[in-house]
């Protein structure tokens, strides 16, 4: 009988705890593997999501408050700016591009943005990348009631170009809030896979001088994004702003600041990654235990097996080659739960934020944590292989009585 054979003869005799001990190797090979490719990605991708903008520019606030609020549209506005404050930064000799957007409105729970033509058509998201409406669709036309729609948006609400809608006060959905204008829907966007996707834009006039807002709303906006013509001039714009004024923040570099909050939550990430750890340590130390209480009922295979002419390494290697394929045979079924978790993972971030994760995108762990499990297991192996490579031949070939 090969080597392989007594592995799979065991494996099958013993089917229950085999099945048993890889769904937990599963499960902690799974959890592992999501744990670190959800931290990666979201590492990744929320530090290069920008809308295609340098900085932010608004109220004196947290500059953290800023981008969630401007960048992904999340957070309430920290306050609002003089339009007189657009026009001096955006005719700033450094700046390159200025996009003031006002917010402040819903419909249906979903975030109304007025902003000019400009955020669109001359500003690509990412590097070879603009937005795109669907086919038989346009972007809005400033001073025009009409309005753009993300893609996300789309989806949920089942809005398509010719609809008509009517905004609703506040940031918070509520059916008596509705205001008296109402939008027609021009354009859908394409997925941009960024928090764009998930707000509807209109134009700026269009929110500034919407019923029920304040005659002062007309002459603010929430924020002015930002494009500047080199690096040097957020330092210089970040020194002038923030360390000078006392009315306004210059949020700046985005990616920076994203990191900083990823880093502030990086303890969860942390916890996770000890529980994937500890849950693989049990695992391991299961299978030791399965494979160590079944030698007793195996001693007489065993020494059947070392009468017929089957070594002592023989036996030794086939006790650790039945702990390692009992540990890939979870790792298998590992793959199966990360991709259930990570597909919910970026469904609930898709839906908060706009931001897509890939949960296909190849990741080093996926090669690591497979092998380390393996590995631990195989060390777990040694124990009861050891004790059945000391077993006696002599004494447990007599029959049972």
């Amino acid at each position: 009988m090969s080597l392989w054979q007594i592995v799979f003869k065991s494996l099958r005799q013993h089917l229950l705890s085999t099945l048993v001990t890889a769904c937990s190797i599963a499960l902690a090979g799974g959890l592992l593997i999501s744990v670190w490719v959800v931290k990666s990605q979201a590492q990744k991708t929320f530090t290069q999501v920008n809308g295609g903008f340098d900085a932010v520019l608004g109220a004196r606030s947290s500059q953290l408050q800023l981008v969630l609020n401007s960048i992904f549209h999340l957070e309430a506005s920290p306050g609002n700016i003089a339009w007189q404050d657009f026009l001096d930064i955006q005719g700033d000799p450094n700046v390159a591009l200025a996009v003031p957007i006002s917010v402040g409105d819903n419909y249906r729970g979903y975030r109304l943005v007025g902003t000019i033509p400009d955020m669109f058509t001359n500003n690509p998201y990412a590097p070879g990348q603009t937005y795109q409406v669907e086919n038989g669709g346009n972007f809005f036309l400033p001073g025009y009631q009409e309005a753009v729609v993300g893609s996300f948006v789309a989806q949920q609400l089942k809005l398509k170009p010719g609809d008509e809608f009517h905004p609703y006060h506040g940031l918070t959905f509520d059916e008596e809030e509705a205001h008296e204008e109402s939008y027609t829907v021009v354009g859908i966007l394409k997925p941009s896979n960024t928090p764009a996707d998930r707000v509807i834009w209109i134009p700026l006039e269009g929110l500034q001088n919407m019923s029920g807002h304040t005659e002062k709303a007309s002459t603010e906006v929430s924020a002015v994004l930002l494009k500047f013509k080199s690096p040097i001039a957020g330092k210089l714009l970040q020194m002038k702003i923030n360390q000078q004024e006392n009315r306004l923040t210059l949020a700046w570099p985005i990616s920076s600041i994203m990191a900083q909050l990823l880093d502030k939550v990086s303890w969860f990430d942390r916890v996770l990654a000890l529980v994937a750890y500890l849950v693989a340590v049990v695992a391991a130390a299961s299978i030791l235990a399965s494979i160590y209480n079944s030698m007793n009922e195996r001693r007489r295979e065993i020494a059947i097996l070392r009468a017929l002419g089957a070594k002592r390494h023989t036996i030794f290697l086939s006790v650790v080659l039945e702990a390692m394929t009992i540990s890939a045979l979870g790792m298998c079924i590992a793959f199966a739960i990360y991709a259930a978790v990570l597909n919910i993972v970026a469904q609930i971030i898709r839906t908060q934020t706009g931001v897509v994760l890939d949960p296909f995108a190849f990741h080093p762990v996926m090669i690591l944590a497979p092998l380390g499990i393996i590995g631990l297991s195989a060390l777990a192996g040694i124990v009861p292989a050891f004790k059945a490579y000391r077993t006696d031949v002599a004494a447990n070939l007599v029959p049972n009585s």
